[in-house]
């Protein structure tokens, strides 16, 4: 029988081998060796750094495992799943890394036209011109000197989904249905699949469709930070994220609770409202990153409701900081895009409040979220408030930050990517001890 650790490795271990597939894919030369000796350097020293403080600290009495929940295999002391997390972040980590410091090749990204193919032409005109806009296009297009032969659609639908960040959504759903229930079943497995892929499906999908405009515009999309999708792709896309949410959504809601019901519908109303014409809560500034927020806290949400567990105040605590975390992470995100919203006439919290004021407002939202979970979390939770430093410091770096300067901030923002691996381990860590140590 497999081992409950067994089972979460063997889930979370699904988005840590698709980017490092995706990775061994895309880079070529000198970036690939890089890459493979970053992950070996990785592995090396976290796997002596895990055997030896896992066997210091279980021989302390810190820490202890029931044998019931492990395969039984250890090194020393210490069970042989507590090396999976050294490896996923030896993987991971340097994977990611190589992805989004890679240098834009001519061709590359998915269903779109090279950065350098896209001209001043496209920098320069505004959103809604019908065919006066395509002509612009066309005439662009006709002056790219190469271009690479379009992707098949699900090449197109996995660069839509962002790979990268399927585990943002999937871990918040299967870390609360673990803490909650103590265990993890058929329930369990299928929701963190849903959350993992078909969610994310659907909430960048549906934003690549209705972001075309302003995508073209932007030279950082057309790879890991964000595909600009071929028009001839928009239909197909929309199509595949209803196909592969909606059973799931119709088996969560059979299984589940009226509570954890309405969660899940609120949940897949902010993934369509946030980009969807004539709702585009990604337009009303502040209502864009609580809705930003919500998309990754309410997998939490209704992971802890459809185990039948109860809200409870510490509970609330912790979701609060979480939705304060968010916000802060998409006011951040959405600096280095503000000229470019701008040119195409597009609001967001950033742009209205200036890019050095959306760093601040970034700031206190992180502060924020460590004083809710220092003050009203209960132990061990209130420990996650140490994973949220990391942001603290990354966003600090750029409080004189400028609108005309603004796009230097994405250096900022690849690190969150990294930040959100370890803050995810960090809290990993916490639900785990909290289920199998205390209680």
């Amino acid at each position: 029988m497999t081992s409950l650790y067994t089972t979460l490795n063997l889930t979370m271990s699904i988005p840590v081998v698709a980017v490092a597939l995706l990775a061994a894919w895309r880079l070529r030369g000198q970036a690939r060796r890089r890459w493979l000796i970053g992950v070996a350097g990785a592995f090396v020293i976290l796997m002596i750094l895990t055997a030896v403080f896992d066997n210091i600290m279980i021989s302390a009495g810190l820490v202890a495992y029931d044998d019931e929940l492990t395969s039984g295999i250890r090194l020393g002391v210490a069970p042989i799943e507590d090396f999976a997390y050294a490896v996923a972040a030896a993987v991971f980590v340097p994977s990611v890394w190589a992805l989004l410091t890679e240098s834009p090749r001519v061709g590359a990204g998915v269903g779109s036209p090279t950065v350098s193919g896209r001209g001043d032409a496209l920098l320069a005109r505004g959103p809604g011109h019908g065919a006066a806009d395509d002509a612009y296009a066309a005439a662009d297009e006709s002056r790219t000197p190469e271009r690479s032969p379009s992707p098949g659609l699900l090449t197109t639908l996995f660069w839509s989904s962002r790979p990268v960040s399927w585990i943002n959504t999937a871990a918040p759903f299967a870390l609360a249905y673990f803490l909650a229930t103590g265990g993890f079943d058929l329930v369990g497995a299928i929701g963190t699949i849903f959350f993992l892929v078909p969610y994310n499906l659907a909430m960048y999908g549906i934003n690549d469709v209705f972001d075309y405009e302003s995508d073209l515009r932007n030279p950082r999309k057309g790879g890991v930070e964000g595909s600009v999708l071929e028009r001839s792709r928009h239909t197909a896309t929309l199509v595949a994220s209803a196909v592969t949410t909606v059973p799931f959504l119709v088996y969560l809601v059979l299984v589940g609770s009226l509570e954890s019901s309405l969660w899940l519908a609120a949940s897949a109303f902010a993934v369509i409202a946030y980009s969807a014409k004539g709702l585009r809560f990604k337009e009303i500034p502040f209502l864009d990153s609580v809705t930003s927020a919500f998309h990754f806290v309410s997998p939490a949400i209704v992971g802890w409701t459809i185990a039948g567990a109860d809200l409870t105040g510490g509970v609330w605590a912790c979701l609060i900081a979480f939705m304060l975390w968010g916000a802060a992470s998409q006011a951040f995100g959405a600096v280095q895009d503000v000229r470019f919203d701008r040119e195409a006439d597009l609001k967001s919290v950033a742009t209205v409040l200036g890019a050095r004021a959306a760093v601040w407002f970034a700031l206190a939202c992180y502060a924020a979220a460590v004083i809710v979970l220092l003050v009203a979390a209960p132990w061990p939770a209130s420990g996650a408030a140490f994973a949220i430093l990391p942001y603290l410091a990354t966003v600090a770096a750029y409080v004189r930050v400028t609108d005309a300067d603004a796009e230097r901030t994405n250096e900022g923002w690849k690190r969150f990517l990294v930040l959100n691996m370890l803050a995810g381990f960090c809290v990993t860590q916490i639900i785990l001890w909290s289920v199998l140590v205390w209680s």
